[in-house]
């Protein structure tokens, strides 16, 4: 059997001879670089992506286009009815019309799709290999076979390996195998025939580190990965609509009946009302039907949805929040609770330790940042201020212990590039790499330790700690965590060089100082040490690489002392707080820090008043859910909180219909994420495990920036809810005018001037123009319309408020009725009889016709500065768009043509206009516009 053929039966160094890969240093980079472009990038099989000509041609799949081609074959009959005389123009027009809006479809589909995989190139999976002796994060298509991955709490195993080391490592591979249970895993072999779930030798794909760390070398990359024969096993499967494409589907679906209906009637009116019922009366009162039912639905929405969606999460992206999905946006924009984690977001993630406590004293360093500058120097008279006396003695020999003891049972590397420090790896360790620096002492350890195994940190122990060789002592044990966790596994404490008894009386002083710390919004760590004893240390050599629990030597410890770290608020996020409330979106910190520096940050930021009750996750833990929910509507800060306490918050907040944002890091983040309406995770600190389960992505952990996203989401809101309002109105303008103009036909004279008995306030080349130019530009344009209203000067929408209201079908109604009368009134106005008899009152039927639909068209351009808001005058702001306005200049010109270019004119049945026309057609349409200011004025008065 060879060792890659069932890797998991195979001893791990054999899997990594067979490979050729150095285990300690990993491959080198060209040898990686040859294997990835030999094999391919590490990516699960795909459907290939549809050809380009596909995706046009599917532009013509849809119900209305097939309307439109039926329209052209009714009037190529019409034309071969008429004679065949000349070109069959309305065929060849509408054949156009429908080619080129499956042009601008195609375009704005290209434009959507261009945009989510941009996104989805940021929001790639990463992995951490080790190639040339070093440690490289890398786009996780890059793993190529044989690569060394290095796996820690949070991360997504980025291809199928075989473990090498493992400590405390617990793996979730439910995606796998349906065991929602944490799998614990070490590099022992298995039996070749054991189960995909007992094959605890192996980590896969698209599984989760839940705890510990390992090394594993990889086996199986891209459709070779057991999730690769899943994915070659399964189709694509659609996407369920958003409650907003829901509803625009409906919208679209009653428009679709209502018109219909409408057609019919409209063709049966004109047949009714025919003196001449021959077969091109016909054919021209089932083109003209045709025409109106296609142009009164807005076909285009989901084309212009997509784009307004697409554009809008690019804008959020700039601005460093990465939504993983365009449909996301609607729930963003009506967040009323945020929950957010302290450190990092709320603050600046510069972990700097401030003060050191031991049993001896108090010790200040000074500097804040990575940059090593500042010192370490003793505080006699505990005021926060360095004494001028060098640091020296008792207290010198504890502090020494406590920063090298940080350092070692760390991860972390500080490093330095153009003279800007830096820390890779988790900030708090940092903090003590830069202050062991700040004393000196950081050379004292050179050559001296050794790692040789160690007990992870997990959120439910608070704690984390290492074993080292050491040249004077033998083995030690070295823990770091919270300091009440941490005291109670001690019995010692050092003092003056020795280890001594860690009594009350310490303990109580000990106490006091982590509280005073911790108000001052500091975070403390403590450190402790033991010698272990030759038994314990042979076992810790017999254990090899470390697959051991070495959780039970926590015992016994001595206490070294005890660091206040401090990590200061971001600048920007008391304003973002503020910002929120006054949007009516309420901020919540949940952190497992202590509870009064959860306190003190919170009130420094706003969060909450200084002194306001803090619940701690212990008071959480003894409260039924009927409790929690009244806590929950009177506390804003909560601290020394666990996985479950976060989801038991999210839940509450929904059940009294809160739309919920969480923040998270960790993997045991995760779960609350994916629980919340918003799932926000870190794109900096944060595991790859949270940032898979969550919505959004921070690429600068920022709480700013989530507020950013709220009123971009509020903002791309409104803007849809315009080109609705927009393209609604102008459809129903369209209806109406065509509608009642059949219906009233012989009132305002229009009958009087047909030659066949079919009457036509506008023929069907007409109609479809209108379309085109009103609904494409103007409407994309509103979808990037800068705020006219101050968006987060309201409350958070409802989940359960209709897209499109009462209200705005009411405004529909009246904006589409006043352009119908607008469009008729013109007609009757040129037209001789009718109800308007005036001077010019002398055209033929095709100039005031002409008239007639140039005053629609210029009536739905005045619409869209209408339709920009619900309440707002359409002269505040009036020039903010200049798309907008390029849109509106653009349709005029298109329009000026198809009235005076002769070779337009025959096309669309238009005659020239002269000035007294193009002033009337001005003042006509505008009427939309004054109509609508009159409606929002009362709107505004009665607020």
């Amino acid at each position: 059997m060879a060792p890659t053929d069932h890797p998991w039966a195979q001893p791990a160094d054999a899997v990594a001879a067979a490979l050729g890969t150095d285990a300690s240093t990993g491959l080198s980079a060209a040898e990686a670089a040859r294997l990835l472009a030999e094999h391919g990038p590490n990516e699960l099989p795909s459907k290939p992506p549809v050809p380009a000509w596909k995706r046009f041609l599917a532009q013509f799949n849809d119900p209305l286009v097939f309307l439109l081609l039926g329209a052209i074959v009714i009037s190529a009959i019409a034309w071969v009815l008429e004679g065949a005389h000349g070109i069959p123009v309305d065929s060849l027009v509408i054949l156009a019309v429908v080619t080129l809006n499956a042009v601008l479809g195609f375009i704005q589909e290209n434009k959507a799709a261009d945009a989510v995989a941009a996104l989805s190139e940021m929001t790639k999976a990463t992995s951490t290999v080790l190639r040339d002796g070093a440690r490289l994060v890398i786009p996780s298509s890059e793993i190529v076979v044989g690569d060394i991955l290095i796996l820690g709490e949070g991360d997504q195993v980025g291809a199928d390996a075989r473990l090498l080391s493992a400590a405390a490592l617990r793996v979730v591979e439910s995606s796998l195998t349906g065991e929602a249970d944490a799998i614990t895993k070490s590099s022992d072999a298995v039996a070749a025939d054991a189960d995909l779930a007992d094959r605890t030798g192996m980590v896969y794909r698209g599984t989760s580190v839940a705890q510990g760390t390992g090394r594993a070398i990889v086996v199986a990359t891209g459709g070779d990965t057991e999730m690769g024969a899943i994915a070659r096993m399964l189709d694509a499967v659609e996407e369920e609509p958003t409650p907003l494409q829901e509803e625009i589907h409906q919208i679209s679906k009653m428009l679709g009946i209502i018109v219909v209906v409408i057609a019919v009637v409209v063709v049966g009116t004109l047949l009714i009302l025919a003196d001449d019922r021959s077969a091109e009366t016909v054919i021209h009162a089932l083109l003209l039907g045709v025409s109106l039912a296609v142009a009164a639905v807005p076909e285009g929405l989901p084309a212009i949805l997509s784009v307004v969606l697409a554009l809008g999460v690019q804008r959020m992206a700039l601005h460093k929040a990465v939504v993983k999905k365009l449909t996301s946006v609607e729930t963003l924009g009506s967040a009323s609770v945020i929950c957010s984690d302290k450190t990092g977001t709320l603050t600046r993630s510069e972990m700097t330790i401030q003060e050191v406590v031991t049993a001896s004293g108090t010790a200040v360093v000074t500097g804040i940042g990575y940059a090593p500058d500042g010192q370490v120097s003793p505080d006699a008279d505990r005021d926060g201020q360095p004494d001028a006396d060098p640091l020296e003695g008792a207290l010198a020999d504890e502090v020494m212990v406590v920063l090298s003891g940080g350092t070692l049972a760390s991860d972390a590397e500080l490093s330095v590039t153009d003279e800007v420090w830096s820390v890779v790896g988790d900030p708090t360790e940092g903090a003590f790499l830069v202050a062991e620096k700040k004393l000196g002492t950081d050379g004292h350890r050179e050559g001296r330790f050794e790692r040789v195994g160690e007990v992870p940190f997990t959120s439910d122990r608070k704690m984390m700690s290492v074993l080292h060789t050491d040249t004077k002592h033998g083995m030690i044990i070295i823990s770091k965590g919270a300091p009440d966790v941490l005291m109670e596994h001690c019995t010692q404490v050092r003092i003056d060089g020795s280890a001594q008894p860690l009594t009350d009386e310490i303990r109580r002083r000990f106490t006091d100082h982590i509280a005073d710390m911790s108000g001052r919004a500091l975070r403390t760590l403590g450190v402790a040490y033991r010698v272990l004893d030759e038994a314990e240390a042979a076992r810790v050599r017999a254990a090899g690489q470390g697959d051991a629990d070495f959780s039970d030597m926590e015992r016994d410890l001595v206490m070294a002392g005890v660091v206040g770290i401090i990590d200061p608020p971001r600048p920007e996020a008391a304003t973002a707080v503020a910002e929120a409330h006054r949007a009516g979106v309420r901020v919540l910190m949940i952190t497992g820090d202590h509870p009064a520096t959860a306190g003190r940050i919170a009130a420094d930021l706003g969060i909450a008043e200084r002194g306001a009750p803090v619940l701690t996750g212990r008071e959480l833990t003894v409260m039924d859910d009927e409790a929690l929910r009244e806590a929950i509507a009177a506390t804003s800060v909560y601290a020394r909180v666990a996985p479950e306490h976060k989801m038991r918050i999210v839940g509450a907040l929904k059940s009294q219909g809160h739309t919920v944002s969480m923040t998270g890091d960790g993997v045991n983040d995760a779960p609350a994420l994916r629980a919340a309406d918003i799932g926000v995770a870190m794109g900096i600190t944060g595991t790859q495990v949270t940032k898979e389960a969550a919505t959004m992505v921070l690429a600068d952990d920022n709480f700013a920036t989530i507020v950013d996203a709220v009123r971009e989401g509020r903002r791309i809101f409104d803007n849809i809810k315009k080109f609705l309002r927009f393209l609604l109105s102008s459809n129903m303008g369209e209806v109406l005018t065509v509608f009642c103009g059949v219906v009233l036909a012989g009132v305002i004279g229009l009958s009087d001037h047909s030659e066949t008995g079919v009457v036509l306030p506008l023929v069907a080349t007409q109609i479809l123009w209108i379309n085109l130019v009103t609904d494409s530009g103007p409407a994309l344009a509103m979808g990037v319309d800068p705020s006219v209203e101050d968006v987060m000067g309201r409350p958070p929408r409802k989940p359960t408020d209709r897209v499109v209201d009462g209200a705005m079908w009411a405004g529909v109604l009246l904006v589409g009725a006043v352009m119908a009368f607008s469009t008729l009134a013109t007609l009757d106005i040129f037209l001789p009889g009718g109800l308007i008899e005036v001077g010019v009152s002398t055209d033929d039927l095709a100039t005031a016709r002409t008239a007639a639909f140039t005053t629609l068209v210029f009536a739905q351009l005045f619409n869209t500065l209408n339709s920009r808001s619900e309440t707002v005058s359409a002269f505040k702001h009036l020039f903010v768009n200049k798309w907008l306005w390029g849109s509106i200049a653009l349709a005029i010109v298109l329009q000026v043509a198809v009235v005076e270019v002769p070779f337009l004119q025959a096309a669309f049945s238009t005659a020239p206009l002269d000035l007294t026309h193009w002033l009337v057609v001005v003042v006509m349409a505008s009427l939309v516009l004054w109509v609508d200011e009159i409606r929002k004025l009362i709107m505004r008065a009665r607020g």
